[in-house]
Formats: structure tokens, sequence, C-alpha cells
């Protein structure tokens, strides 16, 4: 806030770069008394840092940065400008930055909150230096400013946001457990596809799904409809991200039409098991097939659920790996041999899969209100 006085992360706190012992292989150890290894990959959604992949002997930590519970991590290249609260000691490689609050001006919720929030990001990426990876070094964040208000202020705010982190988190675990119930039920019913182990007949693609590459072209015609790029599609749900219309992209050509009756699927990599279900009319780029399943022989869920399985990525990964092609074609996917269970199974599947969704998207919509809250508190709170 505006009357909160503003003091240099240098000025309050140390900041120090990590240190990688190299080769690195050389000092990675399974001894349970080795150091921790501190990396990125040790991180998840949470403001805490808990535990490690890897641990490093005790001359590589000679060669390193060690930290303490209680320090600030903050990753300085790829995904630069994070922070995290560690409640392990161990060390650091040079991809992360250290901060100590040395004199315990911070509570240090409030501090993660503050750099984590909008207004600091775009601090650090002003400052970032690089081509393609953006970097932050220890004199960069020394100079930048944060707010210092009374530690119990900071604590009342930090309550009031780790109430909605918290919020945020059950609704996004409510949604993870929705999707493992789908994935259950699907095994339950179906069995193992790859394996086929409830041994329903198999067909060719062709056989019980057409893919539908009618093309438009009358951009007066379909100016006011959809477009869905494949980064549209999220992949680990399906779910439609925002995307515009013809009309603001400007491009009619090389589009393909689709309906509620398609099923949308990217066939570029890396993004070979991007599988949406739309229920609205709308143009897709080229870089996806509508495909549209046979009724009375191949269910739409079930076929969005297969496309979006192993079973279906292990045969495409096949031709690309083997071509070194970017995507794959439509002879290629149409060769796809498949289990196909009993219709009214896959109706019952289907059933299922739609009352999940519709808890889903109740949960979603809380999820989003909620999301809506924390940037608008993060707004009023810090610029």
């Amino acid at each position: 806030m505006e009357y909160w006085p503003q003091v240099k992360i240098g000025d309050v706190c140390i900041v120090e770069r990590g240190g990688s012992p190299r080769p690195i292989d050389k000092y990675i150890t399974d001894s349970e008394d080795g150091i921790n290894w501190i990396k990125i990959g040790d991180t998840d959604d949470s403001m805490y840092i808990t535990s490690t992949a890897q641990k490093i002997i005790p001359e590589g930590a000679k060669k390193s940065r060690y930290v303490q519970p209680g320090d600030f991590l903050l990753s300085n290249s790829m995904s630069f400008g994070r922070p995290y609260i560690l409640k392990i000691d161990g060390c650091i490689h040079d991809g992360w930055l250290v901060l100590r609050d040395k004199n315990g001006l911070f509570d240090k919720r409030f501090l993660y909150y503050y750099l984590s929030a909008p207004v600091t990001y775009q601090k650090f990426k002003s400052l970032a230096v690089g081509g393609v990876v953006n970097n932050l070094n220890s004199e960069m964040v020394r100079n930048v400013e944060v707010p210092l208000p009374a530690l119990n202020e900071q604590a009342q705010i930090a309550t009031v946001l780790d109430k909605l982190s918290g919020l945020i988190s059950l609704r996004k675990q409510q949604l993870s457990k929705l999707d493992e119930l789908v994935k259950a039920r699907f095994v339950e019913m179906f069995g193992d596809l790859k394996r086929n182990n409830m041994n329903w007949p198999s067909q060719i693609f062709a056989d019980f799904a057409i893919i539908d590459t009618t093309m438009v072209h009358d951009f007066e015609k379909y100016s006011d409809y959809p477009h869905i790029g494949i980064d549209s599609i999220e992949k680990e749900t399906g779910k439609l991200l925002d995307f515009r219309s013809v009309k603001e992209d400007g491009i009619i050509s090389g589009k393909y039409l689709f309906t509620p009756k398609h099923i949308i699927y990217s066939k570029i990599r890396p993004n070979l098991n991007k599988v949406a279900l739309p229920d609205f009319t709308g143009v897709c780029s080229a870089d996806a097939y509508p495909i549209l399943p046979k009724e009375g022989t191949c269910n739409r869920e079930f076929l969005a659920y297969t496309l979006r399985s192993p079973v279906f990525l292990d045969y495409i990964l096949a031709f690309s790996n083997r071509t070194n092609l970017p995507k794959v074609n439509k002879q290629q996917v149409e060769g796809f041999c498949c289990p196909i269970p009993d219709w009214e199974l896959q109706e019952k599947f289907a059933t299922f899969y739609r009352q999940v969704n519709g808890r889903k998207l109740t949960i979603q919509q809380s999820l989003d209100k909620l999301e809506v809250l924390r940037k608008s508190l993060m707004q009023e709170y810090f610029g």
C-alpha cells in the first residue's frame, strides 16, 4: 500500500547465488547421510520446499551454497523470479538465489506473497537479461524495492492470503481426484486397452471414426465463429481455454469446421495427447483434426478418452519417432487399431463421464472465482 515504507532487498536481506559442483554426477549420492541437493524439480504449487530427489556428498557441498530452513530461494533462470521458503537444509546450484532475512523484519509468508505478486514479477522481468532465457543476478535482486509494513500487519495479510490459497489448493485437489475417478472407472469398465485384457474385438480407426477435413474458405460466412488453435486446449483436462473469433484473427484459409458432435485432436508434437470435446460449432487450426465418431460403433466420450490415453499416444509416437516428423498425418491416425467395447458399455461410461464433468464444472467455477479474488487482493495489497 502507498503508506508502507519501501526498502531495497539488499538493505534488509543477504542475497547470494548458488553454486554447482561439476560434473554434478560425480557428487550425487544415494547415502542417507548425503546433503540435500535442491533443484527446481523439487518444487510444486506449495510455497515450501520440503524434500529433494537427490543428495550430494560433503565434497560437493564445498563447491556449492549451503542453505537452511527459513531461507528464501528465488529461481534466477528459466522460470525466473519464482520464490520458495525452505523447510529443509541443503545445497543449491547456480540456478537459484538465496535470500536471508538477517534481522527478522518480515513475516516469511508476507514476503513470499509479495515476491509472488505480478507487480514483483514485472520488476524482475524488467531487470532480467538474456536472449531466449531470462536471468537474474544477485545485484539486480538487491536493488529491487519491497514494502515493509509492521509485522502484525504483515501477519494479518499473510493469514488472509493463506486461507484463500488453501481453498484454491483444495479445489485443485478435488478436480484432480475427479480425474482419477474417471480414469479408475475407465479401467474398471474396459480394462487395459493396450493389453486388451478383456478381449474386446479390435477395429481399425477408419471403421469407427472419420477424420472430417471439411475446410472453410468463406470469411464473411464464418467470421463470427470461434477459432480454436491447439494452444486453446489444456493438455491435462481437454478444457478449451481462451480463444478468439475468426474475425479477430483475420484469417480463414486452412481451417476445419467442427460441431458439438466432433472431437478436436492435436496432431502436432509435443501436443499429441491434446484432445477436446467442444460443445459449440466453430473452426479449428489445420494443426488439429476434427474427428467424428460413428454412431452406434464408437461413443464420443469413450473415443476422446482413448485418444488421450497411452494406448493411442504410444501408437502415434512410434510413427513420429521413427520418421522424426513434428506431426502425424491422416493415414497414420486412420491406421490405429483399437479394442472397441460394446456400445451399451461405452454409453454407460459416457453418462458417468458427463456426470463427473458436471461436478468438475461447478468446482472449476468456484476455483475461477477464488483465483479472481486472490488476484484482486494481491493488487490491493501490493499494487
